[in-house]
């Protein structure tokens, strides 16, 4: 009898949030405030409330509308160990279709909603591509993708336009990397960058996200159609030279959505949340300006500090277990708060400290696990390339004296990954 409640509870759920969306009402009006704590936070901070749960038990009951049962994870040592399990835990799209009532053919698939032996296969076809050895031969791309947005906000600024980094620096530098990673026309990238972005900002409501989602697998579908009959130089082309016949257009479509989404949305707010910490931090930028080795304690205890990805892909867990001395069901949904995460005392100490010369933590900025970012090593290369540069050019870098304060900017209010929409500043 729980069994068919609970599938009536959720048939009942999917039609009115549908009924909703056809009628443009934003279905997140209906999550309570509670619902969307872990994806607010206070400037760069989580809120206080991630720190009073994880305070309270590291492994919360987070009820969720319709009779969703979920469990909130906000401890250090509990998400590890959360994101480390392959045993009992599913990643499964078709678990969130289930709750969300999302339709056939929205499915993004790729590595982070796929599950073993799926997933270890389409991983171990895209490690080679993502070893340090092969990532090499795009830092010098990087480096002049970095110096062009750099000449780029220069002749802005003598113009007397004004200069956005988000807009300027932030957003083109990961959009040229990984449209030079994969192969993708450069071109055609600000119609794609805006269905990764709105996917991720949950104001637009859990329709739209899914129409992004179908909107620019449709996209690379296209992409992936015309590099069959005419490989690139780039991962597709050579996915497609090498494994044309194992990977069907469809999946293609899919491992190039999941890289390029979370190659540049990520990469983006980190860019431009990290250089909001050095124009706040007159230490910090002067430790990155003037000594080329600390950007690397630096780049490592920002992502740390940051944590833009603020939850993980959820979990369900497919048999009853225990997590942290709770007792978990088998159907409930686990949600990785790695903001919360990553500012547990028992990491660091001091975790809501920014320390550039703080010894590198294991922190999960990056996940952890069998669904860890697999393009970790690159976002790292873009980062530790841009922040040094930047401050080179511009050693006198600052907040536009029209913009208010670093508190005042447009913080996105609830989105998975964390950002800010724009950041006026002066060069000189």
């Amino acid at each position: 009898m729980a069994a068919l409640r609970s599938r009536v509870v959720g048939w009942a759920a999917r039609r009115y949030l549908a009924w909703r969306s056809r009628r443009g009402l934003d279905p997140v009006t209906l999550l309570p405030d509670h619902a969307l704590m872990p994806l607010r936070r206070d400037g760069l901070d989580p809120v206080p409330a991630l720190r009073e749960a994880r305070e309270d038990n590291p492994v919360r009951h987070f009820p969720l509308p319709f009779g969703v049962t979920a469990w909130l994870i906000t401890g250090h040592e509990e998400a590890r160990a959360v994101l480390g399990r392959t045993r009992g835990l599913s990643n499964d799209f078709g678990h969130l279709v289930g709750q969300a009532g999302v339709t056939d053919g929205q499915n993004p698939g790729g590595l982070g909603f796929t599950d073993p032996p799926e997933h270890t296969r389409l991983r171990r076809l895209l490690t080679p591509e993502f070893t340090f050895r092969r990532l090499a031969r795009l830092g010098p791309r990087i480096t002049e993708i970095v110096e062009g947005r750099l000449d780029a906000m220069e002749e802005l600024a003598a113009a007397g336009a004004p200069v956005d980094l988000v807009r300027d620096f932030a957003t083109p530098i990961p959009s040229l990397t990984i449209c030079e990673l994969l192969g993708i026309p450069y071109d055609e990238r600000d119609e794609f960058q805006a269905l990764s972005t709105a996917r991720f900002d949950l104001f637009g409501g859990a329709g739209a996200v899914f129409d992004n989602i179908s909107g620019s697998l449709q996209y690379l579908r296209g992409v992936v159609e015309r590099q069959r009959v005419e490989p690139g130089e780039g991962l597709l082309g050579q996915l497609i030279r090498e494994h044309g016949d194992e990977l069907d257009t469809d999946e293609l479509a899919e491992l190039a959505d999941g890289l390029l989404t979370g190659g540049l949305e990520t990469s983006a707010s980190m860019l431009a949340l990290g250089a909001m910490v050095l124009l706040r931090d007159p230490d910090s930028f002067a430790l990155v300006r003037d000594e080329p080795d600390a950007v690397h304690g630096f780049v490592e205890e920002l992502l740390r500090y940051l944590t833009v990805v603020q939850i993980a892909f959820p979990r369900f867990a497919t048999e009853d277990m225990t997590l942290g001395g709770v007792e978990i069901s088998k159907g409930d949904g686990l949600l990785v708060s790695l903001s919360a995460a990553d500012r547990d005392p028992r990491l660091v100490s001091d975790p809501e400290t920014f320390d550039p010369r703080r010894p590198p933590t294991p922190h999960l900025a990056f996940g952890h696990g069998i669904h860890r970012c697999i393009g970790a090593e690159l976002a790292r290369m873009e980062l530790r390339t841009a922040y040094p540069a930047l401050l080179r050019r511009f050693p006198h870098l600052h907040l536009a004296d029209d913009a208010g304060t670093l508190d005042d900017q447009p913080f996105r209010k609830t989105s998975i990954v964390y950002g800010v929409d724009a950041l006026p500043v002066a060069l000189r």
